[in-house]
């Protein structure tokens, strides 16, 4: 409270305006008494404070098991908390991991027509070209992979008197580190197979199974596209789901491009693919290459891109969304703890009124009651938050540290967790603090 340091700072004083009478040098009683008034202000404000808080810790150690008992509750939450936050951000890497095999550095240049007229887009096939693929290489310099898209359908004999319609794709070799395909049999032809103009092929998992029975029995197995014998020399499959966004169906069947283009008998493709060494480079590079193919073709064909940044962005807000709602549930359990403290704080009030009206008596005002109260309040929470801290940052550091998890730990957790346990503080301990406040001194003194 900070009153032996005012009597004796106020009988200091007296004496001092004592000798002053006698010594006319000194200063005016104005500027004493203000002198004095600052003294009383400065022995407040510093010692007010320092004695509340040590009241608080004397009543800790006298109810060691109480404060145990209490704080437990908001070590529990705290660690709820900073563990939901931890499980948030760890989903959030992994939908965003799986995410980036779907071609999340790609990009799909498409030749969507040309004229203003329907008659205008027959006469005027300004389709891509190879050339178009060469000249974004040479000014796009971040490109790491390119691949053009040479599409057609045959029937393909399936045993039994069974055909069915087959997509066939022209790709390049570059294909298949662009659309993350996994090749778990054989392997995927490369430039030589290319340049060479090899009658290979690569097919999906469907295709072998109802063609060949397995994947293993279909390597080294021939089939006929248009009459022609192809030898498929591996089996591939997508790296995950793609939510319907590539051309690659079931039944499907890769080519070499120069292969292909001997069926189609023209240099056009329909699309062409291009991936991005990063994945912050891809919108400012779809723009780009749809300036550089502009500029090679008639002004009024129309080029599109796609990307699959708009699922990155949706994917990251769902998982930011889905951990803000986990953190608010967790909340609660915070709430559940500060409603502990307000009640053992209410019933250490009814233990320790004849406290408070001797505290009054002796000139404790309101303020230093309240300001006791809540300091106790406030330790109890943001102890427990420290504890509950530790307790939650142990077990994702354990993982991290023994298993092979990199599980993702961000301080921002723990400042979020003792914030709230502060808040937790003051806010439930309000309650009792002010009750306290409240008690009329007389009434306190004949409290039983």
């Amino acid at each position: 409270m900070g009153h032996g340091a005012i009597e004796e700072a106020a009988t200091a004083s007296n004496a001092s305006l004592d000798q002053d009478k006698m010594n006319p040098s000194i200063p005016t009683d104005h500027a004493r008494q203000t002198a004095f008034q600052q003294t009383l202000l400065s022995a407040r404000r510093t010692m007010v404070f320092s004695e509340t808080l040590k009241l608080a810790l004397d009543s800790f150690r006298a109810s060691k098991m109480r404060f145990a008992l209490t704080a437990l509750g908001m070590v529990i939450g705290t660690a709820s908390v900073i563990l939901v936050i931890t499980i948030g951000l760890t989903g959030s890497q992994f939908v965003l991991q799986e995410l980036q095999k779907i071609e999340t550095n790609s990009v799909e240049l498409e030749y969507k027509g040309g004229g203003a007229t329907a008659a205008e887009r027959v006469l005027y096939n300004d389709a891509l070209t190879r050339d178009d693929e060469k000249a974004v290489l040479a000014q796009l310099p971040g490109v790491q992979y390119s691949s053009p898209i040479a599409q057609m359908h045959d029937r393909i004999n399936f045993g039994g008197g069974v055909t069915k319609d087959t997509l066939i794709l022209g790709v390049s070799p570059q294909y298949q580190h662009i659309r993350n395909l996994l090749v778990p049999d054989g392997r995927f032809f490369d430039d030589e197979d290319d340049s060479a103009h090899i009658k290979c092929a690569v097919v999906s998992e469907q295709f072998a199974k109802d063609r060949f029975g397995s994947d293993d029995a279909a390597v080294g197995q021939t089939f006929e596209i248009s009459r022609i014998p192809f030898t498929i020399i591996g089996v591939f499959k997508e790296a995950v789901p793609d939510f319907g966004n590539s051309e690659i169906e079931d039944q499907t069947v890769l080519i070499p491009y120069a292969v292909a283009r001997l069926f189609a008998g023209t240099e056009n493709v329909q699309q062409i693919y291009f991936s991005m060494r990063s994945m912050d480079e891809v919108t400012d590079a779809a723009r780009e290459i749809e300036r550089i193919v502009h500029t090679r073709h008639r002004p009024d064909s129309v080029y599109q891109t796609q990307t699959m940044q708009g699922y990155l962005t949706i994917a990251g807000r769902i998982t930011t969304a889905l951990t803000l709602l986990l953190v608010a549930v967790s909340c609660v359990t915070l709430a559940v703890g500060g409603v502990g403290i307000m009640n053992i704080m209410l019933a250490g009030v009814r233990a320790r009124v004849r406290e408070i009206g001797i505290r009054k008596a002796l000139g404790a005002t309101r303020r230093e009651i309240k300001l006791q109260f809540l300091t106790e309040a406030v330790i109890i929470s943001l102890t427990g938050g420290i504890a509950g801290s530790i307790v939650g940052l142990a077990l994702p550091v354990s993982a991290r540290l023994f298993t092979n998890f990199a599980i993702p730990i961000t301080p921002w957790s723990v400042v979020i967790a003792l914030t709230a346990a502060v808040l937790v503080g003051i806010i439930f301990g309000t309650v009792p603090a002010t009750r306290a406040a409240q008690l009329n001194p007389v009434d306190a003194l004949k409290y039983e």
